[in-house]
């Protein structure tokens, strides 16, 4: 049986917390339970979905969950552009994270695809 550790999107995912978490270990302290903490929450819950619809085993579930996930990016793409117009994060960083999300993004449609058919 294929585990969810073996999804391509699963783990960009993974990669796109560490990624996050590496970029936000510097910001201000008064931003810990703001951007910060939103960012954290919002970047675990991309892999953290995925994982979680695969369990669901049903397509149905599955799907629900891939868009939670992708909703999650879109979040966490939003969130960046607040960092870089505020400072805390220059073009090439945003970019750099940004390029990230619009991978797994398409990796979960792809996916929803192959569900569907």
């Amino acid at each position: 049986m294929k585990k969810f550790k073996n999804l391509k999107i699963w783990n960009e995912g993974l990669n796109i917390v560490l990624d996050t978490y590496k970029l936000i270990i510097d910001f201000p302290e008064e931003e810990k339970f703001g951007l910060v903490s939103q960012m954290r929450r919002c970047s675990v819950s991309i892999p953290s979905n995925i994982a979680e619809g695969y369990g669901r085993n049903s397509d149905a579930e599955m799907n629900r969950f891939l868009n939670i996930a992708r909703g999650s990016t879109f979040e966490l793409e939003t969130q960046l552009i607040i960092c870089n117009k505020l400072d805390l994060i220059n073009e090439k960083e945003m970019h750099q994270l940004s390029g990230q999300l619009d991978i797994i993004q398409r990796g979960i449609t792809n996916f929803q695809k192959k569900l569907r058919n």
